[in-house]
């Protein structure tokens, strides 16, 4: 897996500052829990000791993950990058053909993507089918719910 990882600077800084918070605050905690867990005798039957050390994986799981994000980062700097076309770290304006819903989306990296705040990730079908698009293009996507089509309205900088 050698593909470079899209993400901003502050998305850098943010899974930087992650790694950094699981190995010195989650991981000590986690040591803690099971040394008390321990303490409680039978490994077998012990529920603090098998919740504390399923914790443990996952916090390992996802340092691990977020260290090779890290390795791979490619950042990207989408300031001052022309508004012509759709690109990374741009904000889109669309509106949905059938119903005339307007939508806004800030194209970003894996890491950064949170639905609830309008930003997807670059790799997702709506953001592939909008990537290098003008405004007054259309374009057609698949989700999970079908077919939707799409026509840019506008295209902020980041």
């Amino acid at each position: 897996m050698s593909d470079r990882v899209p993400m901003t600077q502050a998305g850098y800084d943010n899974l930087r500052s992650e790694i950094k918070r699981l190995k010195s605050e989650e991981r000590p905690a986690i040591v803690k829990e099971i040394e008390v867990a321990r303490a409680h005798g039978d490994l077998s039957e012990n529920a603090e000791y098998h919740a504390a050390k399923e914790k443990q994986s996952q916090v390992e799981g996802r340092i691990r993950v977020a260290e090779d994000r890290l390795a791979r980062a490619q950042i990207i700097d989408p300031t001052g990058q022309s508004t012509d076309k759709v690109r990374f770290g741009h904000r889109v304006e669309l509106e949905d053909a059938d119903n005339g819903e307007r939508v806004t989306y800030t194209l970003l990296g894996e890491e950064e993507a949170d639905v609830a705040k309008g930003c997807i990730s670059v790799g997702s079908p709506v953001a592939r089918a909008l990537l290098g698009k003008g405004v007054g293009d259309f374009v057609r996507v698949r989700v999970p719910k079908g077919t939707r089509e799409f026509e840019i309205l506008e295209i902020h900088g980041f």
